[in-house]
């Protein structure tokens, strides 16, 4: 008999080591007993796209506000008709979503205001998006200001003579909350136009759905996609600077950059080598601003603070260039390619579908580039500075004896944090001979969730829970996150003990055209892209847009989560990778070293021997 439904979240066993796992979070992000009738009833689905491993306590942020933030434009700003936003919840560390629709009495209503709104954004687009550009940046420049230090032993005696009246520990205060307040506020601008992107994509997408019944997917987006994007700006800089220094002759310095310092001085010694460095330091900002993760998380590693980062892939590029091949997108191919499509299709309607089929286009292809070009202004820019400024104060409490290791502020909620800094400014402040009640109480909690954490690891997330709706109709679940019925079917086949399998066989979403063979490299954490070698199948529960770099040598792409317009999407079209993503299984399934065919345009993986497993 088939399953026809996902565990319910009480059915999943705690890994060993994680019991009380729950005090890691919020009371309102984790499923309630006196709820439990309620959440049953709700489909849940993972979003490992966009949060594949366990939350740290402070990390929770990151989906708190983005969450929060897509929901409230859905709901409040634009009345998108039939969407409202996406409930939320951690279970076991992992971050799972529930799309809240509108009721159908209620749609007609919502029908006018969306389409009020909608005229405004899409009428006044270059305005408007120039408006955004200064508001995230004006942002980001106030976070850049902040700085968290101890407040000094003594109020200095020029604040006694101009009647300042405040010992200076206000300012950790105001620091912290300002640091907050000003990350939401660029999650909120965040979405302020990427749902108007899906808006207008999605709009083309029906119409041609509608005027060419068997169009693929994969056309569609062909016809909107950009070329020159702000989000491949960050690897386009490494590419021009390894141009820059082969034409220069310093190959020769790249030769250990794992060594950023010993790097830096057989730069500097070599002929032309300052020059070169100051190429790298006009690139830096604000391109180097960049994360081999998501942002989401504290131990992300952003390049500006890691020079090995930028600088190893630049030798790569160095030496692809040495070997005679192109390192750059195939651009003009891209456009040559999405020029001959439109055409194709459009020389098949009449000339009022050719008007409409236009006018949607156009207006598809103007707000198109924003769904990624956010990205690097919000998910890497700013949660860069953000996490760096975090560093900067948990390093304070350090100081201080609060936790053991520099970085253990991460352990703490972010309201636990705000208590903190209260007990070190008040410990500080009267002067009390044992100083603040914190080092005596965060080490031993820390060391617990600490461990709770890892325990969490050990055991990887269900795709989804309870029991599925008929259909899933609701568009963004289905675009960007590729949970469609098929899929769900496809998981739920899968975990049926009485439906045969065959294991050599995936299926996911045809992402990006083409076709490979090649070797697994099973990759499931940013850390592990330095074993990736030319040639091999890229396998990873999601890509980020910043593992542009090694987009250039490997031969296909396979995730687990992901739709046709998630970003491992995209920027496998982008470069001219087959792609398939939303799998749901691909990491579990396939091993490092086993041959595999994935074939981009059809959706399937195959995997064809056993290969090594090693990894």
């Amino acid at each position: 008999m088939s399953m026809k439904s996902f565990p319910k979240p009480s059915d999943l066993k705690v890994p060993e080591g994680a019991e009380g796992w729950e005090e890691l979070y919020p009371y309102y992000l984790v499923f309630q007993d006196n709820l439990k009738e309620q959440e049953d009833e709700k489909f849940w689905f993972c979003d490992s796209q966009h949060w594949p491993t366990v939350f740290k306590p402070f990390e929770t942020i990151g989906g708190e506000f983005a969450v929060k933030c897509l929901g409230q434009y859905n709901a409040r700003h634009l009345m998108i008709p039939n969407a409202n936003g996406i409930e939320f919840r951690i279970h076991l560390g992992y971050l799972y979503m529930s799309p809240i629709p509108v009721p159908e009495a209620e749609m007609a209503e919502r029908v006018p205001h969306f389409q009020e709104r909608l005229a405004h954004y899409y009428q006044n687009w270059p305005e408007l998006l120039d408006q955004w550009h200064a508001k995230v940046r004006g942002t980001i420049s106030e976070m850049e200001a902040i700085h968290f230090e101890k407040p000094p032993a003594m109020v200095p005696m020029r604040h006694i003579n101009d009647g300042v009246g405040k010992d200076g520990s206000e300012k950790l205060i105001e620091n912290y909350d300002k640091l907050i307040n000003l990350t939401y506020q660029n999650w909120q601008y965040h979405f302020e136009f990427l749902n108007l992107g899906y808006i207008a994509y999605l709009d083309f997408f029906n119409f041609c759905k509608q005027v060419f019944p068997s169009i693929p997917d994969q056309s569609i987006a062909s016809m909107v996609q950009g070329v020159d994007m702000e989000l491949f700006r960050p690897d386009d800089e490494l590419k021009k600077l390894a141009d820059l220094a082969v034409r220069l002759g310093l190959q020769n310095c790249f030769a250990d950059t794992n060594d950023v310092e010993g790097t830096i001085a057989k730069l500097k010694a070599a002929p032309h080598g300052r020059a070169w460095l100051q190429a790298m330091d006009n690139s830096r900002e604000p391109w180097f601003n960049f994360t081999i993760g998501n942002g989401f998380y504290g131990h992300d590693r952003y390049w500006n603070e890691h020079l090995e980062l930028p600088l190893g892939f630049i030798k790569d590029y160095i030496r692809r260039l040495e070997d005679g091949q192109d390192i750059m997108r195939p651009v003009a191919e891209l456009i040559e390619e999405r020029d001959r499509i439109v055409q194709e299709y459009r020389d098949l309607l009449d000339d009022e579908d050719q008007a409409t089929f236009d006018q949607k286009r156009n207006l598809a292809a103007m707000a198109y580039p924003y769904v990624e070009n956010h990205n690097f202004y919000i998910e890497h820019w700013t949660m860069g500075v953000f996490w760096r400024k975090v560093r900067e104060l948990s390093r304070v409490f350090h100081a201080e004896g609060f936790w053991p290791e520099e970085d253990d502020l991460l352990y703490l909620s972010r309201n636990e944090v705000r208590d903190a800094i209260f007990d070190l400014v008040t410990g500080w402040g009267i002067g009390a001979p044992g100083g603040p009640i914190g080092p005596s109480y965060w080490p031993e909690v820390v060391e617990r969730r600490r461990k709770l954490v890892a325990a969490l690891k050990t055991a990887r997330p269900q795709p989804a829970l309870n029991t599925p709706p008929a259909s899933i109709t609701e568009p963004f679940t289905r675009m960007l996150w590729g949970i469609t019925t098929e899929q769900v079917e496809q998981w739920l086949a899968e975990a049926d003990p009485d439906v045969e399998h065959d294991a050599t066989q995936l299926k996911g979403m045809a992402a990006s055209p083409g076709q490979a063979e090649g070797r697994a490299r099973v990759v499931t954490d940013s850390d592990q892209l330095s074993e990736v070698q030319p040639g091999e199948i890229l396998v990873a529960p999601i890509t980020a847009p910043s593992w542009g770099p090694i987009f250039g040598t490997i031969a296909a792409t396979v995730t687990d989560i992901g739709g046709m317009m998630s970003h491992a999407a995209i920027v496998c079209r982008e470069y001219g990778l087959p792609a398939v993503t939303g799998t749901g299984t691909a990491t579990t399934k396939i091993r490092t070293g086993q041959l595999l065919r994935v074939d981009g345009a059809k959706g399937t993986v195959e995997i064809l021997d056993e290969g090594s497993g090693n990894g």
